[in-house]
């Protein structure tokens, strides 16, 4: 896995990216991982086979990792413009946003935002719209009233409800252990509005006018993102081709072998396509 180094983004802030170089005049993958996770946890396992084929960057979303530090409340939209101001940074003009799980409505609002530099599309573990029932947004709703408030919340008392309510969900063995370190780089206020921000976020009114080549990796075990809404998804956007993962949510973590061979193939099917064009 690259190590990164942190780039920054003028009027922005200071965000952290990792790249590898693949095969010269390669297409370029922009890495997008999920919520709480970051660039090193959701795609460990992914770069050295993706380079074999692309030029592959991946960066820490604000408040994730060592990703971007602000003030400003988490937005969805502005995740998707930190990725066209880093392309910016890097020199870089069109790419393929490959989003798993949260990942996946930032690569929509990059393209949404920024048709002009996305080629094609790959989306894993992902949906159009997250919720749906009233509970999931009394639920919702909840959060958001809660978040206010994480941001006069003490570090300290921030850390006993990590080690009280995080810390036991991480099993001890070193992946484990590894992966509990890294979720300890998170900002915990900015986790909670991202929470939000993915429950809420909804692009069923203009998901179909996505045109640009795309792929979508379903993972059939999911409870955190139904298959249902994975197909919901794959649905919306014309010629989308399905790779299917047999694993939970966090298969591209804790069952790379699984993971990583279909996402290889959804990556070069949207590369054929883009060729073909």
């Amino acid at each position: 896995m690259p190590e990164g180094r942190l780039v920054e983004l003028p009027g922005r802030g200071i965000t952290f990216v990792r790249e590898i170089a693949g095969p010269v005049d390669a297409p370029t993958l922009l890495l997008l991982h999920g919520w709480t996770a970051n660039s090193a946890v959701n795609w460990f396992a992914t770069y050295a086979p993706l380079a074999e084929h692309f030029n592959v960057i991946a960066m820490d979303h604000r408040g994730h990792g060592y990703g971007l530090r602000t003030w400003r409340p988490f937005q969805l939209e502005d995740c998707a413009d930190d990725a066209i101001a880093l392309l910016d940074e890097l020199g870089l003009d069109q790419i393929i946003p490959v989003g798993y799980s949260m990942g996946g409505p930032v690569a929509q609002l990059i393209w949404r935002r920024h048709r002009e530099r996305v080629s094609g599309l790959v989306l894993c573990a992902t949906a159009s719209k997250f919720r749906e029932h009233r509970a999931e947004g009394l639920l919702t709703a909840a959060v958001a009233a809660v978040s206010g408030t994480l941001r006069v919340t003490p570090d300290t008392a921030l850390d006993r409800l990590f080690d009280r309510f995080i810390s036991p969900r991480y099993e001890h063995t070193p992946l484990g252990q590894w992966a509990l370190e890294q979720q300890k780089l998170n900002d915990f206020h900015t986790i909670v509005e991202a929470g939000h921000a993915v429950a809420s976020f909804d692009s069923r009114d203009w998901v179909h006018e996505i045109g640009v080549p795309t792929s979508i990796v379903s993972t059939t075990d999911d409870t955190t993102v139904q298959p249902e809404r994975q197909a919901l998804l794959a649905d919306s956007i014309a010629g989308t081709e399905i790779f299917t993962v047999a694993g939970p949510h966090d298969v591209c973590a804790t069952n790379p072998n699984a993971f990583v061979p279909p996402l290889v193939d959804a990556c070069l099917a949207v590369s054929r396509r883009i060729r073909a064009r």
